[in-house]
């Protein structure tokens, strides 16, 4: 069970990794447009999506850290 665990939280969190650096590179890829532009850009938008996928995968993360840690205890 600890493997099996270890080895998820080990995926989540090279997705967490994958979703901060595709939000940095939308980041980098804004041009002078997006930043003048009264609306919201594909640039805002791709950065907000993978804003919120950054933070829903750490909070699997935390929470199978949890679970590893309540397992861990408790054998």
């Amino acid at each position: 069970m600890n493997i099996f665990l270890v080895i998820l939280f080990v995926i989540i969190a090279l997705m967490v990794v994958f979703a901060l650096v595709r939000g940095l590179i939308a980041f980098l890829r804004m041009t002078k447009e997006d930043l003048e532009n009264p609306g919201i850009t594909k640039s805002h938008q791709m950065q907000n999506k993978m804003m919120f996928a950054r933070v829903k995968y750490q909070a699997i993360a935390v929470g199978i850290l949890v679970v590893l840690m309540l397992v861990a205890q408790s054998g």
